[in-house]
């Protein structure tokens, strides 16, 4: 039996591939372009598409254990819910799904409320799963690398009342770890949900100060204007998922995404060791960002 990884081309599966590296488990990846994905030796290449019911049948054979990470489609949730039955069609014992921290609470942001519709349905059916809910990514802050270099300004509207990001290595290590428990297992395991997050709430002048240290010079906020944000972003995606993030980040500063000691000593429990700060990765920018 194999496991198999969705979303295996993108940053997360990317990461979810390197730490089932060497694990001495069957492993398949599932993407549209079988000529041109790049994956670790010994990575079986699987053609398919979440959007494609008969691809997934075909995908699924021989499966025990499925890694659901939904791309930002607009149909995102009918493709997560429809993946989910087919898994469960198949006989698939085990399932790891990806979500997203403070999914139940943000309701009026599209991606976040779909994942948590997920979320209800394995509860619903009693799948077998471990769902993920990961906060915002430190490393989607590698795009703040111009206006931080050039103007001394980091860009991302983020707020003031904090968000726990969460290093995108400490998700790939999570997400493998849970895959290989439930594919060892001798069958189906109850469920289990994590909150992956960093251990600090990072918020506008925190966020300053330690790039400002990281880089050795004067680091200011940009500001919270959505208006630009949106803007910007629709220069590289569809309306829709500009205006889906524009909503996600005033969500962000109106009630910010700070998690628990209690999740934080959870994740820490499931990794066996601290989740990586922010702290942290921004010193490894600056110091690849000053190398280049």
């Amino acid at each position: 039996m194999a496991i198999l990884v969705t979303g295996s081309t993108g940053v997360i599966g990317t990461q979810v591939l390197n730490h089932l590296d060497g694990s001495g488990v069957e492993v398949r990846a599932l993407t549209r372009s079988p000529e041109k994905a790049q994956f670790p030796a010994g990575v079986t290449k699987v053609q398919g598409d979440l959007a494609d019911v008969d691809g997934l049948r075909r995908a699924m054979n021989g499966v025990s254990t499925l890694f659901l990470l939904a791309p930002n489609a607009a149909d995102e949730l009918t493709q997560a819910l429809q993946t989910l039955s087919v898994a469960r069609e198949a006989g698939v014992k085990g399932v790891v799904y990806f979500s997203v921290f403070k999914g139940a609470e943000y309701v009026d942001v599209p991606h976040f409320t779909g994942k948590y519709t997920v979320e209800r349905m394995i509860e619903h059916c009693d799948l077998p799963a471990t769902v993920l809910r990961p906060a915002y990514f430190v490393q989607n802050d590698v795009r703040q690398k111009d206006p931080l270099l050039t103007h001394g300004v980091y860009g991302m509207p983020i707020g003031a009342k904090g968000i726990s990001m969460v290093d995108v290595r400490d998700i790939g290590d999570a997400a493998a770890r849970e895959l290989l428990r439930r594919e060892r297992a001798a069958g189906p395991l109850p469920r289990e949900t994590y909150e992956l997050v960093g251990p600090d709430a990072i918020e506008a002048q925190t966020v300053a100060s330690i790039w400002a240290e990281a880089l050795g010079r004067t680091v200011r906020y940009g500001g919270d204007d959505l208006d630009m944000l949106e803007q910007r972003l629709k220069a590289a995606a569809p309306a829709w998922l500009a205006y889906d993030m524009r909503l996600m980040m005033s969500r962000y500063q109106q009630d910010g995404a700070v998690a628990s000691k209690a999740e934080i000593e959870r994740f820490a429990t499931l990794l066996g060791r601290p989740p990586r700060s922010y702290r942290d990765f921004a010193r490894e920018m600056a110091a690849v960002w000053t190398k280049g």
